[in-house]
């Protein structure tokens, strides 16, 4: 991996360290010939295609004006001993009160930037299906977000329930929002660019405080998505919120429907890591029959 990471790069690797990562990832540390740091993520079996994915998403993520910064494209590669990207290494710190204002109003104007479609990836993105932490949710595009979400939580349902993962009490609740989706959904929106991925861990706060977007799913969705997996796995501080209402206000119900869009990401851990997530899933779906 570190072969074809300096193959990719063009220069030496002159060291390398394993850092803490994600739970699918392995991440390291780099130091190279010319001086620089960087950050390298790979995993045995990733697909075809993921890390270009990923790339795409950081570089479109990081089109709109006054938005976030994301950490730059070094390198991508995709070889027989391996694949992987490597990125710049982005000094980590703690999120300040200026950053948390700094977040929301950032991730505001990435959303408000939007997408060609409900589902849309970044343009320059390979032709690969849209995974959330290496979990496939079905491909397509359209206008209607009620029922591309409806699709995806069905199909998530129903693949950890097939796995032991999701008790057909759960499942049969999941369902059930799926099919009254259109009604749940709140006010007709337009696609908004999403992170799509948006844990707490996945806000990176620099050694000045700033906050930094990394490991995205980037694609076009409702923008309410991203603020209920922050709060799901993190919170989403007064300021933040504050923040991101003053650049582009949210549609009434918005705090409705927080565990709406929780279901999706609580089916992913659950397909991933087993556990309560399954129970938790169907607690969420609850909450609306």
């Amino acid at each position: 991996m570190i072969a074809a990471a300096s193959r990719a790069l063009g220069t030496p690797i002159d060291a390398a360290a394993r850092v803490a990562g994600g739970d699918i990832n392995e991440a390291w540390r780099l130091r190279l010939a010319d001086g620089r740091e960087a950050f390298l993520k790979t995993r045995p079996g990733a697909e075809p295609g993921e890390y270009e994915h990923e790339a795409a998403g950081l570089e479109w993520l990081a089109e709109p004006a006054g938005g976030l910064p994301v950490p730059a494209v070094l390198a991508v590669f995709d070889e027989d001993e391996g694949r992987g990207l490597v990125l710049e290494w982005v000094e980590e710190g703690r999120l300040d009160g200026g950053g948390e204002e700094l977040l929301g109003a950032g991730l505001a104007r990435i959303h408000r930037a939007g997408a060609p479609a409900f589902g849309a990836t970044a343009p320059s993105s390979p032709d690969v299906p849209l995974r959330f932490g290496g979990v496939e949710v079905p491909a397509g595009e359209g206008p209607c977000w009620p029922e591309l979400y409806a699709e995806r939580i069905d199909r998530l349902a129903a693949r950890a329930y097939d796995g032991g993962r999701l008790d057909r009490r759960a499942a049969a609740a999941v369902n059930a929002v799926a099919k009254c989706l259109d009604e749940l959904a709140g006010p007709r929106e337009e696609p908004s660019r999403v992170h799509g991925d948006l844990w707490s861990g996945n806000v990176h706060a620099a050694s000045d405080g700033r906050p930094w977007l990394i490991d995205p799913a980037a694609h076009g969705a409702h923008r309410e998505i991203d603020l209920a997996m922050l709060r799901l796995f993190g919170s989403v501080s007064g300021r933040t919120l504050a923040a991101y209402e003053e650049v582009s206000p949210l549609s009434p119900g918005h705090e409705d429907r927080m565990a709406l869009w929780q279901i999706q990401p609580l089916l992913v851990h659950a397909i991933l890591f087993g556990g309560s997530y399954g129970s938790a899933a169907g607690r969420a779906a609850s909450l609306y029959l």
